[in-house]
């Protein structure tokens, strides 16, 4: 089989097919501003229900967009301050890790080249 062909989109499987126009260019740009539409239509229908809140907070105006956008942001920020304090050096395991060992040449299985 050679692997320096392209590949043939008929024989890709019925959703593949369909999702062939995320690969073309320009596909981001559309998906970031069809995400950032639903944002903001989702925002808007914010305002077209009555609320029903046990804390006066939950009156605000997309409340529960912005918690959730400040939330996300401090769960990021504080895991890669809690990176700073349980990350370990390269080679923490030192001579216990199993890729240090050595292993003797007469008892490997080496592959053979057929080609």
């Amino acid at each position: 089989m050679d692997n320096n062909k392209p590949d043939n989109p008929d024989s890709f499987p019925p959703l593949g097919r369909a999702l062939l126009w995320v690969d073309k260019p320009g596909s981001a740009t559309k998906i970031i501003y069809a995400l950032a539409a639903v944002c903001v239509a989702l925002g808007l229908l914010d305002f077209a229900y009555q609320k029903h809140a046990e804390f006066a907070v939950e009156y605000l105006p997309n409340f529960y967009g912005f918690y959730g956008f400040i939330m996300f942001t401090a769960l990021i920020l504080l895991a890669k301050a809690l990176r700073f304090f349980i990350k370990r050096p390269e080679n923490y395991y030192g001579d216990k890790a199993v890729d240090s060992e050595t292993y003797p040449s007469d008892q490997l299985d080496k592959a053979q080249n057929d080609a």
